[in-house]
């Protein structure tokens, strides 16, 4: 099944646009769970058993997981091979931010949609659309290009202006209109700036997701990022809450805290979600 159609099948029945990014800082998980045996799957695992039903997909950033080497890329595939063996029907996004010359970009793509076999990815947009080609290539994965990021300092090049048009709303319309080809983009648009997300929004339409990071810690407002971001189906906004869900708690009820915080989230975004549409 293609990537955008996993997604809107997901969201429907689950009714959530909730993206729980899997960002398992080790430091931070449970010392109890820490102390034990491959502590980040088994992190991950009581986290998905705990919100599945509640969610439209996974996103674990690499960062979390590359910083431990062996242990963490181990970690990072048994947590998919988790997902994929008892809820296959949920996305799994490989947050990893990828961007290089084509022949290393393979390798990069090999990497995510084949040895962690995830079904979609995020990629940096200022090399081109000729050097992603390797992951535009996958046809019936999900390529979610960096367009307006959520940290602070993002208008340093995204705001620049050329022939009156800001940067971010440049690499939208050519994503959208040059790069879509195989039916298979996506835009990364932080929460942080609303403004900036509706802008998109109109520039891509409907039937186009948007990965939304930002929400909870970060700063972001739930009911200005869903009616800025839902398509005209109240679909295909991932709004991404890592810290807010995984790290509730860090005692033994840490998974139900997950949980409570997911439906916590899932139902503020459906209240403004209906709103919207």
């Amino acid at each position: 099944m293609r990537f955008k159609d996993k997604l809107k099948a997901i969201s429907i029945k689950n009714n959530s646009l909730v993206c729980v990014g899997l960002d398992s800082d080790i430091s931070k998980i449970p010392e109890f769970i820490r102390k034990g045996e491959h502590p980040q799957s088994t992190f991950n695992k009581a986290i998905i058993e705990a919100t599945h039903d509640l969610i439209c997909a996974y996103k674990p950033n690499t960062a979390f997981y590359e910083e431990r080497g062996h242990a963490g890329i181990e970690a990072l595939r048994m947590t998919s091979d988790y997902l994929k063996g008892k809820y296959p029907e949920v996305p799994l996004i490989i947050d990893a931010k990828r961007a290089d010359i084509g022949n290393t970009n393979l390798g990069y793509a090999k990497f995510v949609f084949e040895y962690l076999k995830a079904d979609a990815v995020t990629v940096h947009p200022y090399l081109g659309r000729e050097a992603l080609k390797p992951f535009l290539d996958y046809e019936d994965k999900g390529i979610f290009v960096l367009c307006r990021t959520s940290n602070p300092g993002a208008g340093e090049f995204q705001d620049l202006e050329y022939d009156g048009k800001k940067l971010f709303q440049i690499v939208a319309e050519n994503v959208v209109k040059d790069w879509n080809t195989n039916d298979n983009c996506a835009l990364v648009v932080g929460a942080t700036y609303p403004s900036e997300l509706e802008i998109v929004r109109h520039i891509v339409g409907d039937n186009f997701p948007l990965l939304i990071p930002g929400i909870g810690v970060q700063g972001g407002q739930v009911e200005k990022t869903v009616k800025a971001g839902v398509d005209g189906n109240g679909l295909n906004a991932v709004i991404n809450s890592s810290r807010g869900i995984i790290f509730a708690s860090n005692r033994s009820d840490f998974a139900d805290k997950a949980r409570q915080e997911a439906i916590k989230l899932r139902d503020e975004i459906n209240k403004f979600r209906k709103d919207s549409v």
